[in-house]
């Protein structure tokens, strides 16, 4: 028993690290042109609430077409993915696996590098993957005079470009440890990632001077209670199964932007998913060959 209360304190203390840290590297990229609301901000998840898909999915997909990854870790990488979002935990130890993957791509490379690539991805693969509808709430919030926060498993680095081409107020991402203008490999915490993402958002309103109470936050994932339920108005967006029924019975609203036909497959089987990837990876393939017969 000991033992198991340790693990737990060690996963709050990893937690609370990440959170503190996506907070003291969030930077400011969007000022209001409205009598600002000083108390009360939104909060966004990224992946299949404001962009259809993953954020980091797409990311590896760009760099695979530049050969600064291989096909076979976009190939990987997306089984990761596909085992994480099916299971919807971490019991398989995929997004463990996943990090690893991902820190190990970027150890040694200059963060002003990456971030270069990140925004050309952006406007190339992740611009028309943003649904218009979840665009359009976080608009309102600005146009009310509140802060808007992307907040995201995915690194800080290409969390903050997301936002910044929205025209968010900024980002709350996972952050890397870097020395010198590189990667070291290694995470500060732990991925902003169910809990975490919670003590980011707590972080953030300490520093902004937030009143929770008056915030929103919105989210498509179960995982993401924590952080829905630390603000007064929790919102669930294109919502998995899991979370679509804690909505109903808690009261909570629920918007879904996606066609009937998606909204449909939530929580579809494992193979379902692996094919949607595996077809994502070919896709990718196709067009690097485009972008290599181009030169």
């Amino acid at each position: 028993m000991p033992s198991l209360r340790r693990k737990r304190d060690d996963a709050d203390v990893t937690a609370v690290l990440a959170g503190a840290a996506s907070a003291a590297a969030a930077e400011v990229e969007a000022s209001l042109t409205v009598p600002p609301d000083l108390t009360a901000a939104a909060f966004f998840d990224c992946d299949n609430t404001l962009m259809q898909g993953a954020s980091i999915y797409f990311f590896g997909k760009g760099m695979a077409a530049r050969k600064f990854i291989t096909t076979r870790d976009l190939l990987r990488f997306g089984w990761q993915q596909v085992v994480f979002r099916v299971g919807g935990t971490e019991k398989h130890g995929a997004m463990t696996e996943a990090r690893e993957t991902a820190l190990g791509l970027v150890a040694g490379r200059e963060v002003a590098e990456i971030v270069r690539y990140g925004e050309e991805i952006y406007d190339e693969l992740m611009a028309e993957k943003i649904y218009s509808g979840t665009r359009a709430l976080a608009q309102q919030h600005l146009d009310d005079g509140q802060r808007v926060w992307l907040i995201t498993a995915t690194p800080v680095e290409l969390a903050s470009i997301i936002a910044k081409r929205l025209g968010l107020t900024g980002a709350l991402g996972t952050v890397s440890e870097v020395e010198d203008g590189r990667y070291t490999g290694r995470l500060v915490g732990e991925p902003l990632h169910g809990p975490a993402k919670a003590e980011a958002v707590r972080a953030i309103a300490e520093r902004e001077g937030l009143d929770l109470h008056r915030c929103s936050a919105y989210s498509d994932s179960y995982n993401d209670l924590p952080m829905l339920s630390a603000v007064g108005r929790p919102v669930a967006v294109n919502p998995d199964t899991k979370l679509r029924d804690h909505a109903k019975a808690n009261g909570w609203e629920i918007r879904d932007f996606r066609t009937a036909r998606k909204a449909a497959k939530v929580g579809i089987p494992a193979f379902a998913g692996a094919g949607a990837v595996f077809g994502g990876v070919m896709a990718g393939m196709a067009y690097r060959n485009r972008r290599l017969s181009r030169r």
